[in-house]
């Protein structure tokens, strides 16, 4: 009998998202990026693509499976330190195929609960580090693998019992420039609203000094002392033709003596 053929090595790299994500890298998650054009030349339509996770410290004694009934499942990972997990068509990774950037390792919590048999893609349960690898699998046994990929750690929880109430204590010196910055502030308030009610004040005043002098001047109108007769200058004779100088009347006749 002929051994199996061992699986071709790509030079793909696998690794987490460099996009800017939220949660990219989780207590129990980590977003992988999607390869692409990888498998373009090995697959074919029948062919599937697997990611197999391993503990860091595990990943060189991991052995390919020969077949799909002998993935490693998720639930031995405690013991076996490694597990096959997101199988996909081959025909998803293609350059032509449009689907989502990243892949999500460790977001079906419903297979932890449930205990199911079938591989899946549960949460993992330490930080690691992890390895991870691609594993292009036909009907014969694996066909094509990536290169494992570098060290992948989790995020740690931090317990609510390490968390310290007391806010931080501030040295002397950050208080006084703390004061310092205060009180300046305090100062450039007051100039400012100083400003502001001369400026309002000046205004008022103009406005009154006008109002006043209108009023200074209305009211002397009120109180022109009446025109005084004159007195008639001695030996007033006739003027005019007609009229006399000495008549209380100006359009009175002059009389003839």
């Amino acid at each position: 009998l002929s051994l199996p053929t061992p699986p071709a090595q790509l030079p793909y790299v696998p690794q987490v998202s460099p996009m800017a994500l939220l949660g990219k890298v989780t207590a129990t998650t980590f977003a992988l990026e999607r390869p692409r054009c990888v498998f373009d030349g090995h697959a074919d339509a029948s062919d599937a693509v697997w990611l197999a996770v391993a503990f860091a410290n595990a990943s060189a004694a991991f052995r390919n499976p020969p077949s799909r009934a002998d993935v490693p499942p998720y639930k031995q990972l405690p013991t076996t330190h490694s597990y096959m997990t997101l199988e996909t068509a081959a025909a998803a990774f293609s350059c032509s195929a449009p689907s989502p950037p990243v892949l999500r390792v460790g977001s079906d919590t419903a297979c932890r609960d449930q205990g199911r048999q079938d591989p899946c893609n549960g949460p993992l349960p330490s930080p690691g580090p992890y390895r991870v690898k691609f594993l292009l699998m036909g009907c014969g046994g694996p066909k094509a693998e990536t290169r494992w990929s570098e060290p992948i750690l989790l995020r740690t929880a931090v317990s609510p019992s390490t968390i310290d109430p007391a806010p931080a204590r501030h040295g002397s010196a950050v208080v006084v420039i703390a004061s310092i910055l205060a009180s300046l502030g305090a100062v450039l308030a007051t100039a400012v609203l100083g400003a502001l009610g001369a400026k309002v004040w000046g205004s008022l005043c103009r406005r009154g000094l006008g109002t006043d002098a209108f009023i200074r001047r209305s009211y002397r109108t009120h109180h022109i002392p009446p025109t005084l007769p004159q007195p008639l200058r001695p030996g007033c004779g006739c003027g005019p033709p007609g009229l006399c100088c000495s008549a209380p009347q100006p359009s009175a006749p002059c009389q003839t003596i």
